[in-house]
């Protein structure tokens, strides 16, 4: 099964080129599942039909849903969340300032993608196309898997066995009850789960991402800070689609200045996405609403182009052994040096660009060895380890 997520600022229009690449897709003899995971869903509405949390056939081949988070959340975690509630309601009564703290940024869009993993496992389509949350909130649904492995294996160390030893003596001394086996279960489980999620979106082969923008400075800038974020956490982005231009004829009196802010913007992303494929959509005279619309724009946007294809591969991380030490090259264009940060502690590696920050095990080769200088230079960063 191909994935596809479709990910852009808010307003951009992802939504309609998601539903609408759907649509070119299943009409050309594929069966296609298409599905919201944007807790203010609008897939729906794109189709002119009410969606729900399971596949509703919505024309030939094309099946639709839309992901609730909630329901999610109590199928994946109704035993853990009540173990931590027993935790934080010790000393008071249910509240739901203590519901609220159950709820992890970015915990329930991870169990919407854990959704997707249901969806591929179960094998019944042939691609699978995922229309994201605005940029901001598909940035910590993606990094989530990550992060959530580095906190089971770094900050929840207590194994079974330990748990069961210490048991009666926490729970006498401090009053606090200890995990019970099936806790225990549902964590492995989950964490399973996460893992082979975390898996199978880096495959390049199977899951890749592509961006919506509009030809707006504001909006193109996001675009770039996003492809940079996505690299550091290795995702393959595999296409740009520059939705809502102008048309020449649009282009007179009032709008007139328009003109030259798009074709700067457009120029702009041209140059800024060399190699990766870009699509254009001019702004309809119609909005992008109901299966024949959304099956014209998807002719549009890819011409004589398959979308379900892999349509661009780039080799994020590199490691080349030099006269001393070696070399590790991330691929991240569109990043100010200055917002950069590294760290090394032991054969960890934490990079930070700006608010985002990724921490991950460095390969075999280099966990003998110390970073002795990092330089940023033609948008890729370089580490020299010795």
């Amino acid at each position: 099964m191909r994935i596809i997520l479709y990910t852009g600022k808010g307003g951009v229009g992802k939504t309609s080129i998601a539903a609408a690449t759907a649509c070119r897709i299943a009409n050309q003899d594929k069966r296609v599942l298409v599905v919201s995971t944007d807790q203010a869903h609008s897939l729906g509405d794109s189709f002119d039909m009410k969606l729900s949390s399971d596949p509703l056939r919505i024309s030939h081949n094309l099946y639709g849903m839309e992901i609730d988070s909630v329901l999610e959340n109590e199928h994946a975690w109704a035993n853990i969340k009540n173990y931590f509630e027993k935790l934080i309601l010790l000393q008071s009564d249910k509240s739901i300032e203590a519901e609220e703290l159950l709820v992890f940024p970015g915990f329930e869009e991870l169990l919407a993608l854990l959704k997707i993993k249901d969806i591929y496992d179960e094998g019944k389509y042939d691609v699978l196309i995922v229309d994201c949350a605005p940029t901001g909130e598909t940035m910590s649904l993606l990094k989530f898997p990550d992060l959530f492995k580095w906190w089971m294996e770094k900050l929840f160390p207590i194994k079974r066995k330990g748990a069961k030893i210490a048991k009666p003596i926490v729970e006498a001394a401090m009053k606090i009850p200890m995990p019970t086996d099936d806790i225990f279960d549902d964590i492995e489980k989950l964490y399973a789960k996460i893992d082979e999620l975390h898996s199978l979106m880096l495959d390049k082969d199977i899951a890749s991402i592509r961006i919506v923008t509009t030809p707006e400075k504001i909006v193109v800038k996001e675009a770039k800070r996003s492809f940079s974020y996505l690299h550091l956490f290795d995702y393959n982005v595999d296409g740009i689609i520059i939705n809502k231009i102008f048309s020449k004829d649009s282009l007179k009196g009032y709008f007139e200045r328009w003109e030259d802010i798009q074709k700067e913007c457009i120029d702009d992303i041209h140059a800024g996405f060399k190699g990766i494929p870009i699509f254009k959509l001019e702004l309809m005279g119609d909005e992008l609403r109901k299966y024949e619309m959304l099956q014209k724009v998807g002719d549009k946007i890819y011409g004589n182009i398959r979308p379900e294809d892999i349509l661009f591969q780039d080799k994020i991380f590199t490691i080349e052994k030099e006269a001393e030490g070696y070399n590790l090259a991330i691929n991240m264009p569109f990043v100010d040096k200055r917002e950069l940060k590294l760290t090394q502690k032991g054969d960890e590696l934490t990079i930070s660009i700006k608010n985002e920050r990724r921490s991950f095990v460095l390969p075999t080769k280099l966990q003998s060895k110390e970073v002795a200088y990092a330089k940023y230079d033609g948008g890729k960063l370089n580490i020299h380890f010795i």
